[in-house]
C-alpha cells in the first residue's frame, strides 16, 4: 500500500475515515473494521522509521504484548499487521476528551484524584504483566462519556536501556520523564509512577512541575530541582494530598511509592483524612557537655573516683536488671495477603529481614504473599539471645509469593465451528465469551476471529471473545402493500432486493400492491426475490354487441336483438312511404355498440298512413 488517506483500505480490512491524532512515532486514524462492522483507532507507524527494521520489529512485538492487557483502564489492542510499507496497530476507538483537555478546563482536587486513580489501576495491571509504559502523560489518557479513564499506547514505546534514544535524544515527553529516564538509566514501573505523579501535579495545579526553554533544560530540572508544592499554587489542595504528590516526585526511585497499590492507598488515605500530611520522627541531638575550664577544688579532685564508682555500680545494676527481665522472643508480623513490597516494609519495620522469596504459580494476583516462615504469631518466634546479649539478629522470614496465574498462547480457531473453538479455548485454560456478527465471507456458525487474536499471549483464566458469523448481513423487507407497482419495485431495488410480480383481479385500484411475501419487517439475504401481487381491478362483465337491424322487418329485427342477448323495445312511426311500412327505420343504441347483456335496444318501425288519408279526402 502506497499511502494511508481518507477512504483508503488498509490490509483489505480497515476503511480509513479520518485522522484523529498524530505523534512523534505514528499517526492515528479512525477506521471501520469491515470484517467485524466496528470502528477502530488505527495507529500507523511514520514512514521515517521503516528503514529501521529493529524499530519496526519492536513496534510489532510490543503490539502483541499490549494485546494481552485486557483491563477497563487500558485501551484494547485488537490487531497488528503490515500492508506494504504501512505498519499498523488496530485498537479500540474510545470517544471522549483527553485528560489534558479536562485539565485545561479545570478539575477539582477530588475529580483529579479520581481520574489519576484510574490511571494507576491501569498501570498496576500492566506492571503486573511486565509492561512499562514509558511515556505516560495526560495526552495519552482518554476519558469516555461515562467518566472512565483509558490509558492508550500501553507497551508501544516499551524498550530496554539501550533502546530509549533516537539520534541521541531521549524518547518521551520531557515534562513527564522520571529523573532516571531523563539520564538514560534503566526504566522501571517506579518510573511510570513518577510520570503519574507529574500528571497528578498538573491535574491539581493546571501546570507541570518543571518548564524550560528546551527539552534538555527541562530534563536537567527533573534531575536536580525540587518542585513547588501544589498547595502553594492551588490552596484547595490538602496537606495530605500535598505529601502524596511530593513523595511521588522524589528524585530517588527508592524514596517514591514502590507500587501502584501503595500510590492508590496513599491517595485514598489523603481523601479520607485531608488534614494529615504524614508524620516524620524528629530526634534531638545529643547534649554537648562542656568541660569546666577552671581548676576544680581540691576536695572534689580527691573525691571524683568515689562518684565514678557509684555511677558504675548503678549502671551495672540497670544492665543486670534488663538482662534478667528481657523478653528473648518476639512476635512475627503476619504479612500473608499483602503485596510483596508491602510485606517487606512491614517486616523491616519490626526488625526482620526477608530471606528467600519463593515464587509459585497460583490464581492469586501476582506478587501476593501466600505463605510465610516463620508464620505469624502466635506462636512466637524465639530469638537465640544469650544472657547479657543485647544485639540479637531476628530470624530471616521466608515468603512464598504468587507469580500470578501465568499466561498461555491463545489457540488459533478462526474458521472452525463455535463448538470446536469453545472446546479448544477451554482446554487451553481460557474463559469464552461469544459475540455474533454478520459476515459476507464466513459461513454462519463459524468463527471469524478472536479477541485477543490467535497466537497472542493472554493471562490464564482470562476471557477470550469469539466473533461468530451469523452469515451475510440481512436486509429488512419494506412495506409494499398499498403502494403502486412502480413504487414497490423501486423500494425493493434500493435495498438490494428483486421483485417477483403477479396480478390478480381485486376491488382495489388497478396497479396497487394487495399482498407481499415475505411480510414487511422480515429479514432476507441481499439479492433475494420478494413476491408482490398487484391488482388488475374488478372483473369486467361480458358485453353484448348491438346488431344492425335497420331496414329489417319488424319480426326479423326483434329476433336478431334477442339473439344478441338484448331486450327489444318497439316504437312505431308513421310513414307515407310504402316500402318503409313494417320495417325498422332507426335503432338506439346504434349498431356495433357494446351493452350489458339484457340491455334494451329500441327500434323504430314504420307505419304506413298516407294512402288512407288520400282516399278519405277523395270521398
Amino acid at each position: 500500500m502506497a499511502e494511508v488517506a481518507e477512504g483508503s483500505i488498509v490490509d483489505n480490512r480497515y476503511r480509513v475515515v479520518r485522522r484523529i491524532g498524530s505523534g512523534g512515532m505514528a499517526d492515528v486514524w479512525l477506521a471501520e473494521d469491515t470484517h467485524l462492522q466496528r470502528q477502530v483507532a488505527l495507529k500507523v507507524l511514520h514512514r521515517r522509521f521503516l528503514q529501521d527494521q529493529e524499530f519496526v520489529g519492536r513496534f510489532q512485538r510490543e503490539a502483541e504484548h499490549a494485546a494481552g492487557l485486557q483491563h477497563p483502564n487500558i485501551v484494547a489492542v485488537f490487531d497488528r499487521g503490515s500492508d506494504g510499507d504501512v505498519n499498523y496497530i488496530a485498537m479500540r476507538y474510545v470517544q471522549g476528551p483527553t485528560l489534558k483537555e479536562l485539565i485545561d478546563r479545570g478539575l477539582a482536587p477530588d475529580q483529579a484524584v479520581a481520574l489519576v486513580r484510574q490511571v494507576l489501576e491501569g498501570a498496576r495491571f500492566a506492571h503486573r504483566n511486565g509492561i512499562v509504559h514509558r511515556d505516560l502523560k495526560p495526552q495519552n489518557v482518554i476519558v469516555d462519556e461515562e467518566g472512565k479513564a483509558v490509558v492508550t499506547d500501553f507497551g508501544i514505546a516499551r524498550a530496554g536501556v539501550s533502546e530509549i534514544t533516537q539520534t541521541g535524544s531521549v524518547m518521551g515527553t520531557p515534562q513527564y520523564l522520571s529523573p532516571e529516564q531523563a539520564q538514560g538509566f534503566e526504566v522501571t514501573p517506579v518510573s511510570d509512577l513518577y510520570s503519574i505523579g507529574v500528571i497528578l501535579y498538573e491535574a491539581l495545579t493546571r501546570r507541570v512541575p518543571f518548564e524550560g526553554e528546551s527539552a534538555v533544560a527541562i530534563a536537567m530540572k527533573q534531575v536536580a530541582e525540587t518542585p513547588q508544592r501544589p498547595s502553594s499554587i492551588n490552596p484547595a489542595v490538602s496537606p495530605a494530598l500535598d505529601a502524596v504528590v511530593m513523595r511521588a516526585l522524589e528524585k530517588e526511585p527508592g524514596q517514591r511509592f514502590q507500587s501502584a497499590d501503595a500510590f492508590i492507598a496513599a491517595l485514598d488515605a489523603a481523601l479520607k483524612d485531608p488534614g494529615v500530611a504524614g508524620q516524620t520522627a524528629t530526634f534531638a541531638a545529643p547534649p554537648i557537655v562542656a568541660t569546666p575550664e577552671e581548676v576544680l577544688e581540691d576536695e572534689r579532685k580527691r573525691n571524683w573516683w568515689l562518684w565514678a564508682l557509684l555511677v558504675a555500680a548503678i549502671l551495672i545494676g540497670i544492665l543486670v536488671g534488663l538482662a534478667l527481665t528481657r523478653d528473648t522472643s518476639t512476635k512475627v508480623p503476619g504479612v500473608t495477603g499483602n503485596q510483596l513490597n508491602v510485606a517487606i516494609t512491614l517486616l523491616e519495620q519490626k526488625g526482620f529481614t526477608v530471606g528467600e522469596v519463593i515464587r509459585v504459580q497460583r490464581d492469586a494476583p501476582a506478587n501476593e504473599v501466600l505463605e510465610q516462615d516463620p508464620p505469624a504469631s502466635p506462636p512466637e518466634a524465639s530469638l537465640d539471645c544469650a544472657f547479657l546479649t543485647f544485639f540479637c539478629s531476628k530470624p530471616d522470614v521466608t515468603l512464598t509469593v504468587s507469580s500470578g496465574p501465568g499466561s498461555g498462547k491463545v489457540p488459533s480457531v478462526a474458521g472452525t465451528s463455535e463448538e470446536e473453538a469453545t472446546r479448544k479455548l477451554e482446554a487451553a485454560g481460557f474463559e469464552v465469551a461469544v459475540e455474533r456478527v454478520n459476515s459476507e465471507s464466513v459461513e454462519a456458525g463459524n468463527v471469524i476471529s478472536t479477541e485477543p487474536g490467535g497466537g497472542s499471549t493472554a493471562t490464564n483464566g482470562s476471557t477470550v471473545t469469539l466473533f461468530v458469523s451469523r452469515g451475510p448481513k440481512l436486509t429488512k423487507v419494506p412495506v409494499l402493500v398499498g403502494a403502486q407497482r412502480e413504487t414497490a419495485v423501486q423500494r425493493l431495488r434500493s435495498r438490494g432486493l428483486e421483485a417477483s410480480i403477479s396480478e390478480e383481479e381485486s376491488s382495489e385500484p388497478k396497479g396497487q400492491v394487495i399482498r407481499q411475501a415475505p411480510d414487511a419487517g422480515s429479514e432476507v439475504e441481499p439479492g433475494s426475490a420478494v413476491s408482490i401481487i398487484v391488482s388488475k381491478g374488478e372483473k369486467e362483465e361480458e358485453q353484448a354487441s348491438v346488431p344492425n337491424v335497420i331496414g329489417k322487418e319488424r319480426r326479423e329485427a326483434v329476433e336478431a336483438i334477442r339473439a344478441a342477448g338484448l331486450t327489444p323495445a318497439v316504437e312505431e312511426e308513421e310513414t307515407a312511404v310504402p316500402s318503409q311500412n313494417g320495417r325498422v327505420l332507426d335503432q338506439f343504441p346504434p349498431p356495433g355498440s357494446e351493452q350489458k347483456p339484457g340491455a334494451t335496444v329500441t327500434i323504430t318501425v314504420g307505419k304506413l298512413v298516407a294512402e288512407a288519408s288520400e282516399e278519405e279526402g277523395e270521398e
